[in-house]
């Protein structure tokens, strides 16, 4: 089954994938927010500074500041033309060569004929990286610029600065749209952390692997060996033919959502498993997991297609 991870070999590796630093526009310098974020409890982040002339294009390169019990991936937010809002595309690139080359992106404004989105995110991926559409709600995407990006590994369905500065931080309604075309797509719960604001600290990625290094964990993100929380944890997931069985730290709800508004669910106290027949999900070609805590806080697997 697609959750088999959960049993495979490799321990789970917590860290962010949206992260910005003084080489863009966050307010701390590389070593300190890698310093941050280690001293929180991550296993890893991606520095993501944005892709635009107005910071000479930077890759930020984080191996220096990599130990024996964190790690960095080399990444940017990537830019590039303009949505049909009028508004220029973000894109994450995670496991970027140093030398990717640039658009035409002098600042945040978009340029007229500069290379399209959906360019720039297959460069990304045939380079070997991680491709994520960023929080569409903020950015006002449309289901159309959406289905452009055709190379995208995962959406982004939180984004902890955005909920943070002005509440519009989920993509949920973004993959689902694609989900429902038959796309293959993961989600991802991210930070876009500038600190200069509480935007820190409030999503992040578990990733199953082997080693905490960024060969393993760009592949075991890639494969979806993943889930994405701002809480809770999720422990096992197994799929046995009209029903779901979850494993997870005490929550108060368990949610199995699908194609269109169908969907099952246990309520409990501190419950740590879940036992839910799928039936009312007859039909959907996927399924994904929700947990939510008595604080609130959220997990999600990403999409399960049943008839793998």
């Amino acid at each position: 089954m697609p959750t088999s991870f959960f049993t495979d070999a490799g321990k789970f590796y917590r860290g962010n994938l949206h992260t910005h630093s003084t080489m863009s526009d966050g307010s701390l310098d590389p070593e300190e927010v890698c310093r941050r974020y280690q001293a929180e409890g991550y296993d890893f982040i991606a520095l993501t500074d944005h892709f635009v002339g107005l910071f000479n294009y930077p890759i930020t390169d984080t191996t220096g500041l990599r130990n024996n019990g964190f790690t960095t991936i080399a990444g940017a937010e990537l830019h590039t033309g303009s949505m049909e809002n009028g508004q220029l595309w973000h894109l994450l690139g995670l496991g970027l060569p140093f030398d990717f080359a640039a658009p035409d992106a002098p600042d945040f404004s978009p340029v007229r004929e500069s290379e399209s989105a959906a360019s720039i995110a297959q460069r990304a991926r045939d380079g070997g990286a991680f491709v994520a559409i960023a929080h569409p709600h903020w950015s006002g995407m449309t289901e159309a610029d959406a289905r452009t990006i055709t190379a995208a590994h995962a959406v982004e369905i939180y984004n902890h600065g955005c909920v943070v500065d002005n509440d519009r931080g989920e993509g949920f309604l973004t993959l689902e749209h694609l989900l429902n075309e038959g796309r293959r797509l993961n989600l991802i719960a991210t930070d876009d952390a500038h600190f200069n604001s509480p935007d820190y600290f409030g999503g992040w990625v578990k990733v199953k692997a082997r080693e905490n290094t960024p060969e393993a964990l760009l592949a075991a993100l890639k494969s979806g060996a993943y889930y994405s929380s701002t809480g809770p944890e999720i422990h096992d997931i197994r799929v046995t033919g009209n029903s779901i069985e979850v494993d997870c730290t005490p929550v108060v709800s368990i949610l199995i959502q699908g194609q269109g508004s169908p969907m099952a669910s246990q309520r409990g106290e501190t419950m740590t498993t879940g036992k839910i027949s799928l039936d009312r999900l007859a039909g959907s070609p996927w399924i994904r997991v929700s947990i939510i805590d008595r604080a609130g806080k959220r997990a999600w697997s990403n999409p399960i297609w049943v008839n793998d």
